[in-house]
């Protein structure tokens, strides 16, 4: 009996990502004025950003509803398959309540699994999962052996303005101003499936020793687990640098850090120039 597993956009995998590791991606819903697009079908990355920078307002994303769901469930279940599903953070997104409304239509059959992340935090859960299924284990065992591990995930990011989460009312105007005229660099991580503000620093490179500090004190990284780098914008010469000034890190233990654009889940909310790594700690 096969496994198939199903995950959502915002861990940043799109359509033809999706196809060439062999799982099933549903996409978000964004939107840009009155026009709607699937975040990852017919939105790249590029082009969100693109759209994002030249906008003067922020586009609204949609959840992914129980009736998109259960049409993917039954698709897959046709030929006797269970399904695994892993979500962003029930904490961030109604996705995964529609995601386990829509399990019970097919019970023992679907199981679903709130990641308590987004992002690459939820990508590199997905990964352990993708090893997992080569171990031909039951769908209702893979599911329980993910919910065990998402707990040592550790998602940081340092970010390049305040003016999006600003222009999303998480931060007033005047808190953004100041920040922008002091250079401060915000640190934020994914704790206990919300976003937290962990630390400050005055220009990117103490914002990148603030980042490195974090990842230590973290209990640092599991390198038999799958780990990843992101970045926000048009290009990424900012996540180079501090790949470059952090190589200390990952010397002498990896050949390179897999690296990705963030999507318009978060990049939404932290615009470009962020920079981001996410990890299994030890």
């Amino acid at each position: 009996m096969a496994v198939k597993l199903v995950v959502d956009s915002a861990s940043d995998i799109d359509l033809k990502e999706a196809e060439a590791l062999g799982i099933h991606m549903i996409p978000m819903s964004i939107q840009f004025g009155d026009k709607t697009y699937q975040d990852g079908v017919d939105l790249s990355r590029e082009e969100f950003f693109e759209k994002l920078i030249e906008s003067s307002e922020l586009p609204t994303t949609s959840q992914i509803n129980m009736f998109q769901f259960e049409e993917c469930f039954s698709k897959l279940t046709a030929d006797g398959s269970e399904v695994v599903v892993i979500t962003l953070s029930s904490k961030l997104s109604g996705t995964y309540a529609g995601a386990v409304s829509a399990a019970r239509s097919f019970p023992g059959k679907v199981f679903v699994v709130d990641s308590m992340n987004v992002c690459i935090g939820e990508r590199i859960l997905i990964q352990h999962g993708i090893r997992l299924l080569k171990e031909g284990i039951p769908a209702g065992e893979l599911a329980e052996r993910l919910e065990n591990e998402r707990g040592r995930i550790k998602l940081m990011a340092l970010l390049g303005t305040l003016e999006y989460l600003q222009k999303g009312g998480r931060i007033s105007a005047a808190i953004a101003m100041s920040g922008a005229v002091l250079h401060i660099k915000p640190v934020i991580s994914i704790e206990d499936g919300e976003v937290k503000m962990i630390g400050k620093a005055m220009g990117s490179k103490k914002g990148n020793n603030l980042l490195m500090q974090l990842i230590r004190k973290s209990g640092g990284i599991d390198f038999e687990m799958p780990y990843a780098a992101a970045y926000s914008g048009l290009e990424d010469s900012l996540l180079q640098k501090y790949l470059k000034d952090s190589a200390f890190l990952w010397e002498d233990k990896l050949d390179h850090v897999p690296s990705y654009c963030i999507g318009s889940t978060i990049g939404t909310h932290v615009g470009p120039g962020a920079i981001a790594v996410a990890f299994f700690a030890k």
